[in-house]
This record gives C-alpha cells, structure tokens and sequence, in this order.
C-alpha cells in the first residue's frame, strides 16, 4: 500500500520529534524505503545512531515498516515516511484562545484577519484527518476548491466582493441544500490581498 498523502501533525511532541536537522533530512530521504544500515552508509553515520533516530520517528508515527529481510543473520528493517506530506496544525503553534466574548465577536467579522485564518486552520485540521481516513478505507473525499484573482481599486469595492459573495453563498446554499438527510459538507469563502513577489537580488 503506498504511503498517505498527507497526514496531520497536531500535537507539540510529535512536532518536536522531527524538528532536529537529521531526522528531517531522514525523513526527506526515507520518502523512498530503506533500512538503518543503508542510511548510515549514505549520510556516513553510525548505524547505532541513526537507528535511534529512526525508531524515535517510528514510534511518532513519521516513519513506517514496509518490510522486514534477513541480511547476514539479522533481521532489517525497511522504512519510508508514512505520508508524503505532513502538515503542521495551525492550533500547535497558536496563542491561548482570547475571551469568550471577544472569540465569538471575532467569528461574527468577516473583515477580521483572524476570522480568514480560523477557517483556513479549521480546514487544514478537518480536511487532512478526513483525507487520512478515507485513504485508510481506499475511497475518495469529496472536496472542492475555487481560486481566482481580481484587482480592486478601493476597500468600497472590496466591501462589495465580500457582499456579492455572502449572498451567492447563500443563494447556491438554499438552491441546493437540504434540510434533512445528505451529507453535510462545511463551505468556506475568503479573500486576502495577493502576497507581493519581489524579485530576488
């Protein structure tokens, strides 16, 4: 079975395992399946050494067994990364939540930077442990993304975008939803200024 396309890391510890430059740089080389004593040779370590490291990421769940072979009177085992991205949950790194009162009014802005980045990292977190889960049971997510890109001469037309968008959201959501039975499915619209690409000197 091929490794996962990606998978969620949402706990400090587990981040912290694969922090250290070697065991990203195993992680990096172990996309293709190998053993410890293979490993060592290439990066001209010690096979003792990197073998701790490789359990240490195993048992984190970064590293996964793909098969075991006897190789001079020793049983080796033949590793690879478990997935082929792994993607930090924006909750890991994120400051203590603020107030009830002031979370809730910031959820209601639409204008509000941190409302944009909760859903972003509500969609993050949601989505990847969905994806793990339906490649464990060999099925598709059902999913969609849109993009597109438009200038705008003031922050009124901006004001008018976001209108636009709320009431075709709102319009496609009542055209085509039901009220009971079905799926539910989360939709999510935002925007943000296009980063500025400044040419490398």
């Amino acid at each position: 079975m091929p490794a996962a396309a990606v998978a969620l890391v949402d706990a400090p510890d587990t981040l912290r395992t694969a922090l250290p430059p070697l065991r990203r740089r195993l992680l990096d080389r172990l996309r293709e399946p190998a053993s410890a004593v293979v490993v060592a040779g290439e990066f001209g370590l010690p096979r003792q050494r990197v073998n701790y490291h490789l359990r240490t990421l195993e048992a984190a769940g970064f590293l996964e067994l793909v098969e075991t072979r006897a190789r001079r009177g020793c049983t080796e085992r033949v590793l690879r990364t478990s997935a082929r991205a792994f993607i930090v949950d924006p909750q890991v790194m994120a400051p203590a939540p603020v107030a009830g009162a002031r979370r809730a009014a910031a959820r209601q802005d639409r204008f509000a930077a941190e409302t944009l980045v909760n859903a972003a990292s509500a969609v993050v977190r949601d989505v990847s442990r969905m994806q793990t889960r339906a490649g464990e049971q060999d099925v598709r997510l059902l999913t969609c993304a849109i993009e597109a890109d438009v200038r705008l001469a003031s922050p009124a037309d901006f004001a008018r975008l976001s209108a636009l968008l709320a009431t075709l959201v709102a319009r496609a959501v009542a055209d085509v939803g039901v009220v009971e039975g079905g799926r539910s499915y989360h939709v999510v619209v935002g925007a943000h200024p296009t980063p500025s690409r400044r040419k490398a000197r």
